[in-house]
């Protein structure tokens, strides 16, 4: 139930559009949200009986008190709500997670010799500018291009004509490499220079048949006039141009200028991936992290998404193509529109080559998120802060330097398997990985498997060296409080007592601790967290594949078993030789009577059974 405060400020709602603020008892602004209904959309979080995501039902719980801004649109509630999260940076809401100004590329069209540079400001001054870019490293990446494909000063040493010190100078190495007009020579017109900077911007704008169209035209001028020194530098503009264009056949399965956006999510992490379409090419691709995303749904990560970034972004295309649906689609059109001057189509494709576009860019953004954990993870320092927080939040009495991970997969009980995985100083250690077939359960019973394995594992232990042998500081279960249970009875029988124990359960990630009544929940965002939940992801990876593995044997086996005079011997002779039962069933009489202990009659009999 609400405090006071807020039961007050409830009845007092307008029903107008606008923007709410939650506070805690700080006064500290923990979430901003917008609504075309103040009073309906506010209430909603305090309804009693009403069914609550866990992150919202701890930003109800800490929520002491509301503001409100009342707007005259639902459009202008958006726009002011993306400046309040930007301002404030709540601790509930989703939001990107470098905060910051995005690099821009700015051609500066009040000099003389405009030149192209980065920037992270966007000022109303005539400039154009190209963008955003999601890090310095990408528009550095952009620069470099434009510097290898076009002959554009790109120094400072040179603006309004002259050089620092008043004079024209002598040409620099970039000059005599034809990658520079060297305006600073005087040796260049501002008509001609005028057409550089046109072939950039289109170049930037992903114009880029057009700027070869352009490009081709003066190197035939130039030709015709006997210019042949500017022809050869446009013909090696041009072809390093078409080079460049090479590499860029992936936007070829949809046509026209568009951005795709996909995102992929685990745990608290999410990257979302956007491929920038233009001219039917693709003309660039970005990154984003995104944080405060757990427990979201997707359309309300896409929502956010599309919001932050193009509040920042200056061009808006005319269609954008979206892996999930949107929350607000209606709201977030009119506000693209209004932002675009003309009609745009949002769409999240079903089938066809805009689907297959978006399914790749959601792959790419799969990789970036995987590459962004192995970069954070790999880092000795995160992987230590880890484990302390691991040893803190459990109450253990030492760092978990080894810790084992265990999942049993099984259909009903049948091709019942036993995984155990190892990290060791936060690291994977697959030559420590150990598979179990189970022997002794006959039916589905997943608490007696887990016994059976990790009676297996320590009995062994105990018998042998190596991974076997050395001890782990802690066992983590991939399941509830049973299975934690089931864990503790089978080392107690063991006679194993200075191992710690935990379970995490996949709903709720939820950590269940020995003689602990309630859960231990861990912050989303806590690095220990994320080390048990890849931990937990392995071992069920190394279970499943396992488990597959036997059931492809099983099939394989029952239908080989099923032909009249195969037995063992031969069944493993014939899979020796053909690898699959397809390969089998297409292999000749002749053939299979070539096999060890196969008769042409046999062969026969095979051919006519499969």
């Amino acid at each position: 139930m609400p405090n006071t405060i807020i039961t007050e400020q409830l009845k007092h709602l307008p029903t107008s559009p606008g923007v709410y603020l939650m506070k805690d008892q700080r006064g500290k602004i923990i979430y901003v949200g917008k609504a075309a209904n103040l009073k309906n959309r506010v209430r909603s979080y305090f309804q009693s009986g009403q069914k609550l995501e866990p992150k919202t039902m701890q930003l109800v719980a800490h929520a002491t008190s509301l503001d409100f801004v009342i707007t005259t649109s639902e459009q202008e509630a958006l726009i002011l709500e993306l400046h309040l999260i930007k301002s404030h940076r709540p601790q509930y809401n989703i939001r990107l997670k470098d905060d910051k100004t995005f690099p821009y590329l700015k051609i500066d069209t009040s000099e003389s010799w405009p030149r192209l540079c980065i920037t992270r400001r966007l000022n109303q001054d005539g400039g154009q500018y190209f963008g955003p870019f999601a890090s310095t490293v990408s528009v550095r990446e952009t620069l470099r291009v434009i510097k290898k494909l076009f002959p554009l000063h790109l120094c400072n040493k040179f603006k309004d004509g002259k050089n620092k010190d008043g004079t024209k100078g002598r040409p620099c190495l970039w000059y005599h490499l034809g990658k520079c007009l060297a305006p600073c020579t005087g040796s260049v017109n501002q008509r001609e220079y005028a057409r550089v900077i046109k072939e950039v911007v289109l170049f930037l704008q992903g114009r880029h048949e057009r700027v070869l169209r352009e490009l081709q035209k003066q190197m035939l001028l130039a030709s015709h006039e006997l210019n042949f020194e500017n022809a050869a530098r446009l013909r090696d503009q041009i072809e390093a141009i078409k080079k460049f264009m090479e590499g860029q056949h992936l936007a070829t399965l949809v046509k026209g200028e568009q951005d795709v956006i996909a995102f992929a999510q685990e745990n608290s992490q999410t990257n979302v991936q956007v491929f920038f379409i233009r001219g039917s090419r693709l003309a660039g691709q970005e990154n984003f992290l995104l944080e405060g995303t757990e427990e979201e749904a997707p359309e309300h990560i896409m929502s956010s998404f599309l919001k932050h970034f193009y509040n920042r972004s200056l061009y808006v295309p005319a269609r954008i193509l979206l892996q999930h649906p949107t929350a607000d689609l209606e709201v977030i059109r009119d506000w693209l529109q209004t932002k675009r001057g003309s009609r745009i189509d949002i769409e999240v494709p079903q089938r066809g080559h805009k689907k297959e576009l978006v399914d790749m860019v959601a792959r790419n953004a799969e990789i970036g998120l995987l590459q962004h954990k192995i970069k954070q993870m790999a880092s000795p320092q995160t992987r230590n802060k880890a484990l302390k927080e691991i040893q803190t939040a459990m109450g253990l009495e030492k760092v978990p330097h080894r810790i084992e991970g265990y999942d049993i997969s099984n259909i009903q009980g049948k091709q019942a398997v036993g995984s155990m995985v190892v990290f060791e100083e936060g690291r994977p250690e697959p030559s420590h990985y150990r598979r179990f077939k189970i022997k002794t359960v006959p039916r589905a019973d997943d608490y007696a498997m887990l016994s059976e394995v990790l009676g297996r594992r320590f009995k062994r232990g105990k018998e042998t060296g190596s991974g076997w042998g050395t001890p782990p500081d802690l066992v983590l279960i991939d399941g509830g409080k049973g299975q934690l249970n089931a864990a503790r009875r089978t080392l107690s029988e063991l006679g194993i007592t200075n191992v710690a124990t935990a379970s995490l359960a996949k709903e709720n990630e939820e950590i269940f601790l020995p003689e602990k009544p309630k859960p231990l929940i861990l912050e989303r965002s806590s690095l220990g967290l994320r080390m048990l939940q890849d931990l937990r992801n392995e071992a069920h990876r190394f279970a499943i594949g396992y488990h597959l593995k036997i059931r492809r044997k099983a099939g394989l086996a029952s239908v080989l078993d099923e032909i009249p005079g195969i037995g063992p011997r031969r069944k493993r002779a014939l899979l020796r030789k053909f690898g699959s039962v397809p390969k089998i069933r297409e292999a000749t009489e002749e053939e299979l009577s070539a096999t060890e202990g196969i008769s042409p009659s046999l062969a026969k009999k095979i051919k006519m059974s499969l």
